[in-house]
């Protein structure tokens, strides 16, 4: 099991507007091994290990994780969660720059 990892933050989905499951640590294995079926054609592996997503609390029990197994890993940061401040009475300010559409 001496493969590579990548070590990351899931992003927020764009499917909800709340950040769940954002917080944890993911440490994903890269599929390898890849080849086509002489007789199906499918793609397939001998290797489950790039289906195996494990999940951890803060980047150092991750990075320690891939370190006990002699895994080369490579770590992602996230990129900063920025908060713009809007407020409803600006949709009606006056001297507004953008339209206004019901």
């Amino acid at each position: 099991m001496a493969g590579r990892v990548r070590i990351y933050q899931q992003p927020k989905t764009a499917m909800q507007s709340g950040r769940a499951g954002t917080q944890e640590w993911v440490v994903a294995f890269e599929p390898s091994g890849q080849h086509a079926d002489p007789l199906m054609g499918w793609i397939g592996g001998g290797s489950t290990e790039g289906q195996l997503r494990l999940r951890f609390d803060t980047r150092a029990e991750a990075i320690a994780y891939a370190e006990k197994r002699g895994l080369t890993f490579e770590v992602e940061l996230p990129r900063p969660h920025r908060v713009t401040p809007k407020s409803y009475s600006d949709n009606f300010r006056f001297g507004r720059t953008e339209n206004w559409t019901h």
